[in-house]
């Protein structure tokens, strides 16, 4: 649990906020104000959607919960895929600092780093009593999104382009919300020292990922 929650925090930045940032600046717009907007946008809308799940009394906690962490990951999901799309797109319209190599490349990346972002979503339900098989199938449709947002990228290549920072932003947004009020105080209530270090682990992993690719 802690793992998870060191991953999607290392996610939330490598993978969302420091794009959106550079793309901000490559589009001549105030990153600090599009950003931050997204971001409370994004968490804001994982606390409301918490509140609500909380007053529907038919709702177990756990299926709340993989309600919450299923949404994070897939909204993650969603620019991500656009981002491909738009790589690709880009190269379609002949823009001159796109090339296939670099929209490879991203596309690569990104599917690698999907591994333990499919983690993200399996292991915490695992924990809360899912079967095996249902975890695992639940962190496999948290991906679904990726592919069918990459088509909509390279089809819109140029008009996504101009929302990506606000999406980017907004995913992050959530991840972190997601990470606070649930991953965080499930891992920690039992042994402190132990989420510590997976959170560390996972965020070490999930940086390495990011950067490396």
């Amino acid at each position: 649990m802690g793992m998870a929650a060191g991953i999607m925090i290392a996610a939330s930045f490598w993978s969302l906020l420091a794009p959106a940032i550079s793309l901000c600046a490559s589009l001549n717009r105030p990153a600090y104000l599009e950003t931050s907007l997204g971001f409370i946008f994004g968490g804001g809308f994982i606390i409301v959607s918490d509140i609500i799940l909380s007053k529907k009394s038919k709702v177990k906690d756990k299926h709340k919960k993989t309600l919450l962490i299923t949404s994070a990951v897939t909204l993650h999901n969603i620019p991500e895929g656009m981002a491909i799309g738009v790589a690709f797109g880009s190269v379609a319209l002949n823009i001159p600092e796109a090339s296939i190599f670099s929209a490879i490349f991203l596309a690569i990346g990104i599917g690698i780093q999907n591994f333990p972002e499919g983690l993200c979503v399996a292991l915490p339900l695992r924990k809360h009593g899912f079967s095996k098989s249902k975890a695992f199938f639940i962190g496999q449709a948290s991906g679904i999104v990726e592919p069918i947002s990459g088509v909509i990228g390279a089809l819109f290549a140029m008009k996504v382009q101009n929302i990506m920072p606000f999406l980017l932003s907004f995913s992050a947004g959530a991840m972190i919300s997601v990470v606070a009020s649930e991953l965080i105080p499930d891992s920690f209530k039992d042994n402190k020292n132990l989420a510590s270090i997976g959170l560390l682990l996972g965020f070490a992993i999930m940086m390495i990922l990011d950067v490396a690719l």
